[in-house]
């Protein structure tokens, strides 16, 4: 299964276009509209506004093989403790080699901006980014795909 923290998400027709041809269900989360999608392998889930309930959402779900696609480093923390594959929109991959220093990292920014020391600007979203994004998101995919049928799952 792959779970995507939908809130702005800028990488979910990729998500559309490796799950289709690898014949995975996609869960969307989001706590606003989300776009439906005839294809029955594409699931929308809209959850309350309170702060935290998309994430709540899919870490209650996500487990080892499953893929999870997020922007928000605590959620990407509590999916890598349960054996998912995270990634973010950019590409970036999280997983029990790096995500201590994305939380730390994560935390410090928040300080910095906190204290008036950094304003905190995210850089703009690149072509450059979602190639990246496309490239390590089918890659995981791939591998969560082989797990399961390693394991004796759907393929």
């Amino acid at each position: 299964m792959i779970y995507v923290d939908a809130d702005a998400c800028p990488v979910k027709p990729e998500i559309m276009k490796v799950a289709e041809r690898l014949g995975l269900e996609v869960t969307f989360v989001a706590n606003s509209g989300l776009r439906p999608s005839r294809d029955p392998m594409i699931h929308n889930v809209i959850v309350s506004s309170a702060f935290d309930a998309a994430d709540n959402w899919i870490a209650e779900r996500a487990g080892a093989g499953d893929v999870v696609v997020t922007a928000d480093v605590p959620l990407a923390v509590r999916c890598v403790a349960t054996g998912a594959f995270v990634s973010g929109p950019t590409g970036r991959v999280f997983d029990e080699t790096n995500i201590g220093m994305a939380s730390a990292m994560r935390d410090l920014g928040a300080h910095l901006r906190e204290t008036g020391e950094s304003k905190g600007y995210n850089a703009a979203f690149s072509p450059k980014d979602r190639s990246r994004f496309l490239e390590t998101f089918d890659r995981l995919c791939r591998r969560a795909k082989s797990l399961s049928a390693e394991a004796g799952g759907k393929p």
